[in-house]
């Protein structure tokens, strides 16, 4: 009989948040429409959390040499990640319904026996009335806290709660 490996914290594995140019999914030479994504990891009384990692996926631009679809990033002490990117397009969802442009986050921190996983949309994006996902979210907080919002040229902001009463999305995966 084979057991399960169990749970624990990102404590030991510090060394998978060693490597900040994995933050630039651009690093190898992508084309395409770049975006800088950035936020601040917060614990339940909103204060930073210092020594975080967040992850993102996605699935569209597809990944290839030139474009890894995946990134790291450590949080810095303001609790702070950033990534360099290229804007995602919608992609088909179960059943082929057409998901919004999105970003798959998960988010490691000291205390968390497994990783939370949550998306990232982008404000203005008119597929975002149709997405799926964001269309279970009844409240229109609890929604919120998954589209970041523009800042500046080609960026956009969102800050993730871990929880309290700002606590973001979370999927059950």
């Amino acid at each position: 009989m084979h057991g399960l490996t169990p749970s624990q914290t990102i404590g030991p594995y510090w060394h998978i948040i060693e490597h900040p140019e994995w933050a630039d999914l651009t690093r190898f030479g992508a084309k395409g429409e770049r975006i800088t994504l950035s936020g601040r990891i917060l614990d339940g009384d909103g204060a930073p959390v210092a020594d975080a990692a967040a992850e993102i996926w996605q699935a569209d631009p597809p990944a290839s040499e030139l474009f890894p679809g995946f990134g790291r990033s450590r949080t810095d002490a303001e609790g702070t990640f950033r990534f360099i990117t290229l804007k995602p397009g919608p992609v088909p969802g179960r059943g082929n319904v057409q998901q919004a442009p999105h970003l798959a986050m998960a988010i490691f921190a000291r205390g968390l026996l497994k990783p939370l996983f949550t998306r990232v949309y982008f404000a203005g994006e008119p597929a975002n009335e149709t997405d799926p996902l964001l269309n279970q979210i009844e409240d229109p907080l609890r929604r919120a806290s998954l589209i970041a919002q523009p800042a500046g040229q080609d960026g956009f902001v969102i800050d993730i709660h871990l929880q309290g009463a700002r606590e973001t999305v979370f999927l059950d995966i």
